[in-house]
């Protein structure tokens, strides 16, 4: 009998998917409807390219929005929360798990390191939602407007190649 015991690997996912009623991006972890669903048959080069735009995104929207966070401080109070993280976590997705722990748990806000009093929480996490939603959108609707322009383009060589 083997004691290795799998840890499940991590994923954006935050519980809150809205894929399933139809949305493109999902407003919970902000992934594209297509990634939620092969999530688990994506290799770890596919899964880090996820990883990669999503940290991108909140570091231009978080890292702005929290501008006194103390990054040390805000790791140790993370990890001290038992959030597990990426080795190569970008500071915005730090600055989101401290964030979000906050939202759920005002109490904590003095032993975040986020700069912050626990009453700019609530307005901080929504408009921090506001944002990123619409920046994910935004990346969404340009991939897919992209894809279909390559596409329109690749049809049309093919119908000049006909004529």
């Amino acid at each position: 009998m083997s004691n290795d015991r799998r840890i499940a690997s991590l994923t954006p996912c935050a519980g809150r998917c809205s894929t399933v009623f139809g949305d493109a991006v999902c407003r919970g972890c902000r992934r594209f409807n297509h990634e939620v669903i092969q999530w688990n048959t994506y290799n770890p080069v596919q899964q880090t390219a996820v990883w990669k735009r999503l940290d991108a995104q909140l570091d231009q929207i978080l890292v702005p929005m929290l501008p006194f966070a103390d990054l040390r401080h805000v790791e140790g109070f993370v990890l001290s929360k038992r959030v597990r993280l990426r080795p190569d976590a970008s500071k915005g997705r730090k600055l989101y798990h401290a964030l979000k722990l906050c939202e759920k748990n005002r109490h904590f806000t003095d032993e975040s390191g986020l700069g912050i009093h626990y009453k700019q929480v609530r307005p901080l996490w929504e408009e921090f939602e506001r944002r990123v939603l619409a920046l994910a959108t935004a990346s969404y609707d340009f991939a897919f407007l992209r894809a279909d322009g390559i596409s329109h383009h690749l049809l049309k060589g093919y119908e000049e190649e006909d004529e």
